[in-house]
């Protein structure tokens, strides 16, 4: 019991040191690559290969420290007018983050007796869709009242289309590029991983 116990607080100092290099550094964790809109993100990555490896309530937790550690960065190194809206608001930064890494859990746990490659291709997967996806829905509401000041800074001076669509169209691409990227990379790092933790 004791040695299971170390070897999860090491796995955990372990990502929580990728995390915050991600965080820290610049362009290892988040990558800008359009002018004006939020970085690209490997992070999701990160969340999905620690929650798969510690289960639910473990990955949920880190999910929150990812959330966390946004917030504080939006204000400590706020990038572009967007990212400021977004991520120094509370509910934005942290909620989705937290149930990404929930989410990356649960498919796991769910799939883990199916297809192994699948069910990791659908956790990396699911874990940056529920980031973007709540990013994105929570944004709209939390700007519903007053969407022009936010989609002034998305190049957008007029829209008669929802915001929640306009958020869609602007933070989709990379949503997209975040999503295939750790869909395909979590079924290559994963069952490494495994066999790594079961023969410590």
């Amino acid at each position: 019991m004791r040695k299971r116990e170390t070897i999860n607080l090491t796995i955990t100092a372990i990502f929580t040191a990728i995390l915050l290099l991600q965080t820290l550094v610049p362009n290892i964790g988040y990558i800008h690559l359009l002018p004006g809109l939020p970085a690209i993100t490997t992070v999701p990555l990160t969340v999905a290969l620690y929650a798969s490896l510690m289960g639910i309530k473990a990955g949920s937790l880190f999910g929150l420290f990812w959330g966390i550690t946004r917030l504080i960065m939006a204000y400590l190194q706020p990038t572009d007018m967007v990212t400021i809206l977004l991520f120094q608001n509370p509910l934005i930064a942290i909620v989705p983050r937290f149930f990404a890494g929930f989410i990356a859990a649960v498919v796991e746990k769910i799939m883990s007796n199916k297809n192994e490659k699948l069910a990791a291709f659908f956790t990396g997967f699911l874990t940056s869709f529920t980031n973007t996806a709540l990013v994105i829905g929570l944004a709209s509401l939390v700007f519903i009242h007053n969407p022009a000041s936010l989609t002034k800074y998305l190049n957008i001076s007029s829209s008669s289309q929802p915001l929640i669509l306009v958020l869609i169209g602007a933070l989709g691409i990379n949503g997209l590029v975040e999503m295939v990227f750790t869909g395909v990379l979590t079924p290559i790092i994963l069952p490494a991983l495994k066999i790594v933790r079961k023969k410590i």
